[in-house]
């Protein structure tokens, strides 16, 4: 019968492997807290962003009817100057 497992690690190379996947639980840690971060960021830009889009809006709107309350000749009177 032929045994095709792999051979145990000795402990010298248990130990790296050991260390080598706490690294990474401390890496898939901190990539987590720095994405859960970038989320709240990108959440408050978004707000923020919708936010100045409304003002905007809104300006243009109080813009707009500045401009139709204008006289006609007041507009033409000034092209012409």
């Amino acid at each position: 019968m032929v045994n095709n497992a792999t051979p145990m690690p000795n402990p010298s190379q248990m130990n790296q492997i050991a260390e080598r996947v706490q690294r990474l639980l401390l890496r898939y840690a901190e990539v987590r807290r720095t994405n859960a971060l970038l989320s709240k960021q990108v959440e408050l830009l978004t707000l923020e962003r919708d936010s100045l889009k409304s003002r905007l809006s809104a300006a243009r709107s109080r813009v707009d009817a500045l401009l139709e309350r204008l006289p006609e000749n007041m507009a033409t009177q000034k092209d012409v100057q």
